[in-house]
């Protein structure tokens, strides 16, 4: 199959990485003398490509104005499953849309959900191949996005900690990552949190409460202005005691299903609020250090902060940058071997990898010996530790990437 013109577009949350993707893909189209276009604005441009009078070309001008150091997309996103469109001619004005702009493939860069249509669409006779992408960091392969949030979210954890100090607070960030809990375990890791609630590891609120005392208490008493704070960093898709989810129901769920995750940090919050306000070794210990004023300050201030959404924006880690470029590069030389209906793993090497998109969505977790590692240095995941031996093999052969 000749390739002549390929559709470029980026699907599901924004994240950093994508315009490294869309570059990767557009350079290494110009190279082969292969034009390449933007489909803006994700699956919902795909369907509507059939009505558009024309579509930016990534020439090289243009290519020139995609920094890939800037979180974001240039090609714009947009979560829409095709399959749920209520039109039974969905398909066929696809391809009539690609027909029209004489394209020969598409590459898209999405998470799970992204790689779902993928499939569809390579199952409908659309030649089409998928770049992992997703700040979640929950397929199989790596993707692009996830170096990138868990920077932000060590920076946020960083500066939080100036006020948390300066007013003595207890902080439960909540942080993105649906219902695998890497980027809130990784973020917590690297910037020093007390304590990580994760999704894959139900929360016993006594020792997590036991755990933060301890700490808090030791700082307060350690430190010369008697100032300290704990840092819990929570993972928006924690669940109740119950092992509910915490979702915002009165929210309308999206073209996948998916409901707002709402309430996980608010849930931990009165969880150690109720622990705190029955302890009475609270009180006794504002009196011992000077910070106890009857009716007005008794016992620390306990307070969620949501970063949202700024934890996918701003700017793309160099890692990102980098397995962007890589993976949108790869995608253009499957298409050029007409490969099609995969997700690029990686291109390192000289070697592209691939794998089939049906096993590269599945889901991937926060892995339990990791976790015990890092609660053998002392950081809680709202359990008794758990301990576990390691393993010893001796290795050789290319490195791995991380996480």
């Amino acid at each position: 199959m000749s390739i002549k013109k390929i559709g470029i577009l980026t699907s599901g949350g924004d994240c950093g990485g994508l315009n490294g993707f869309v570059k990767g893909a557009a350079l290494t189209a110009l190279n082969y003398g292969i034009k390449s276009y933007i489909i803006p604005n994700g699956y919902a441009g795909l369907y509507n490509l059939v009505d558009f009078k024309e579509l930016t070309e990534l020439t090289t001008e243009r290519v020139d104005r995609i920094a890939v150091e800037l979180a974001g997309s240039e090609a714009g996103n947009s979560r829409v499953k095709i399959s749920k469109i209520k039109d039974e001619q969905k398909y066929e004005r696809i391809k009539s849309g690609l027909q029209k702009f004489g394209m020969d493939a598409l590459v898209i860069a999405g998470g799970d959900d992204t790689g779902s249509v993928v499939v569809d669409l390579a199952g409908k006779g659309i030649p089409c191949i998928h770049a992992p992408k997703t700040m979640d960091l929950d397929l199989m392969p790596y993707s692009v996005g996830g170096d990138s949030t868990i920077n932000r979210i060590v920076e946020f954890l960083r500066d939080l900690k100036t006020t948390g100090s300066t007013h003595n607070r207890f902080l439960i960030v909540e942080v993105f990552g649906r219902y695998a809990g890497h980027t809130a375990f990784r973020g917590g890791i690297a910037a020093g949190a007390d304590a990580i609630l994760i999704p894959e590891i139900p929360v016993d609120f006594d020792v997590l409460y036991e755990h933060i005392k301890k700490i808090y208490f030791r700082r307060i008493e350690n430190s010369d202005v008697k100032g300290g704070t704990v840092i819990i960093v929570v993972a928006e898709g924690l669940r109740d005691a119950s092992g509910n989810e915490l979702v915002d129901m009165t929210s309308g769920p999206d073209s996948f299903g998916h409901r707002k995750l709402i309430g996980a940090g608010k849930y931990v919050v009165k969880q150690i609020e109720d622990r705190v306000k029955a302890d009475s070794s609270i009180a006794d210990f504002f009196k011992k250090h000077g910070m106890f004023v009857k009716g007005v300050n008794e016992i620390p201030e306990i307070r969620d902060v949501r970063p949202g959404h700024l934890v996918r924006c701003g700017f793309s880690t160099a890692v990102d940058s980098n397995f962007g470029l890589e993976v949108g590069s790869a995608a253009v030389h499957l298409a050029k071997k007409g490969i099609f209906g995969v997700t690029v793993v990686s291109c390192t090497d000289g070697v592209v990898e691939y794998m089939d998109v049906k096993d590269a969505i599945l889901q991937r977790f926060v892995d339990p010996a990791q976790v015990s590692l890092y609660e053998a240095m002392g950081t809680t995941f709202g359990r008794s530790p758990v301990v576990k031996e390691l393993e010893f093999k001796k290795v050789s052969g290319k490195p791995i990437r991380p996480y």
